[in-house]
């Protein structure tokens, strides 16, 4: 039975990537083949032990980025990053007095979806100023609306478990 990795964990951020990527493109990528990242996605081991049994493994931090990396070349959301935003996020809410309800936020993202959904059409439009091409401005836009999106998302999943 596969072991349950907690939403805002370093180990499940490794258990995306290794979803994500292949065996060869984790040995190119960090040097290191999906078992050690197996080994690294494990919730269970303790820090104390000296022993292959007891040893906690920790992905170093320049691997990470290079997976998560390697992940947004092949157009996948970076899991390690996600992972550290969202339990920074969760830490955040920790020191909030109040959340806001999953409803209202859901709202608010339609409308931040809305908001992006505008600017790409307007960025692409045969009338916009570089045609349907899309200018550097335009894109730092699209940036901007999708960052927006993705702070939501990360909220509603705070808000979420946080109700367990």
């Amino acid at each position: 039975m596969p072991k349950l990795r907690k939403i805002a964990s370093i180990e499940r951020g490794i258990e995306e990537i290794l979803q994500a990527l292949t065996e060869q493109e984790i040995k190119e990528t960090i040097g290191k083949g999906a078992s050690y990242l197996r080994k690294c996605s494990d919730p269970d081991r303790d820090s104390e032990g000296k022993d292959s049994e007891g040893v906690r493994r920790n992905i170093d931090h320049f691997e990470s980025i290079k997976l998560d990396k390697k992940c947004i070349q092949k157009g996948i959301s970076p899991p390690l990053l996600t992972a550290h935003q969202f339990m920074i996020d969760q830490e955040k809410s920790n020191n909030q007095s109040n959340l806001i309800d999953v409803n209202k936020m859901l709202v608010k993202f339609s409308i931040l979806e809305g908001e992006l959904n505008k600017v790409y059409l307007d960025a692409t439009d045969p009338k916009s100023p570089d045609g349907e091409k899309i200018t550097g401005l335009e894109k730092k836009k699209i940036f901007e609306a999708i960052k927006l999106i993705e702070d939501k998302i990360l909220k509603i999943k705070l808000a979420i478990d946080k109700n367990k």
